[in-house]
């Protein structure tokens, strides 16, 4: 099996790193991934300008490609440059992101982004998250990564994107998996203004994620809040089903 990996912390951070070796242990692995930070890109492209591709060394891969492109382009470039050389590949992972990716948040994430961008290109894909900037346990998440790997791809459609996301807490203080559906992810949020070197107002985003009390535990957000890990099937189709034949009784288009 041949996997390409990919993130969108940079091809330098932990936890693409310690994802790569994991995933070493069962498959052919290449690396194509972003050159710098590239958090909250969701699922931009490059278009307008070129994108540089570097090839460079990275322990436990065949091959690795650093990147000046958003992690969705990562995937377009790396399944396009293996292909070229006859390497075709069959799972894509995404992280292992350093921050959650649950609820909402799926929307702007460029980790999540990344793995749907490779169910567009007909590959089952895989995002991994740890749900800490700082994090430093990725034991759960590399052995979830590797169950999907090794259970779930001969299961998995194209369509398919596996959500994964794991406490920053050492494997046996996690409570255990549960398998979830997206929830809201609220932030108690600010932009907090300063005054930049050229004197203009420049406006920094922060927040604090809500608590949420009384919802079902079968959502990720209050898996994750409730200390466990959560796995949640994605895909691309946002159509809203049970509106598309009420629409036609608003007479939107007379």
């Amino acid at each position: 099996m041949n996997i390409l990996v990919t993130n969108d912390d940079g091809i330098e951070a932990s936890g693409i790193r310690n994802l790569v070796k994991a995933l070493s242990q069962t498959a052919e692995i290449y690396v194509c991934a972003p050159h710098t930070q590239r958090s909250a890109s969701g699922h931009g492209i490059t278009v307008g300008k070129p994108i540089e591709v570097e090839e460079t060394d990275f322990e436990h891969a065949v091959k690795a490609y650093a990147t000046t492109g958003t992690p969705a382009d990562c995937v377009k470039i790396g399944t396009k440059i293996l292909n070229d050389q006859g390497i075709k590949i069959d799972m894509v992972f995404s992280g292992i992101n350093l921050g959650g990716n649950l609820g909402t948040d799926t929307l702007y994430s460029g980790t999540v982004s990344a793995a749907i961008e490779g169910s567009l290109c007909g590959i089952p894909s895989v995002a991994v998250s740890v749900n800490s900037h700082k994090a430093s346990h990725f034991e759960l998440a590399c052995d979830l990564a590797l169950g999907a790997c090794r259970n779930g791809f001969s299961k998995m459609s194209a369509r398919t994107v596996l959500n994964i996301n794991t406490p920053d807490l050492p494997k046996e203080e996690i409570k255990g998996v549960k398998y979830t559906r997206l929830g809201m992810r609220e932030y108690k949020e600010w932009f907090r203004p300063k005054t930049g070197e050229n004197g203009k107002t420049q406006y920094w985003y922060e927040g604090n994620p809500v608590v949420y009390e009384g919802l079902p535990d079968d959502i990720d957000v209050i898996s994750m809040q409730d200390g466990y890990a959560s796995i949640t099937p994605l895909h691309y189709d946002l159509t809203d089903y049970e509106l598309v034949d009420e629409i036609k009784k608003w007479r939107l288009a007379e």
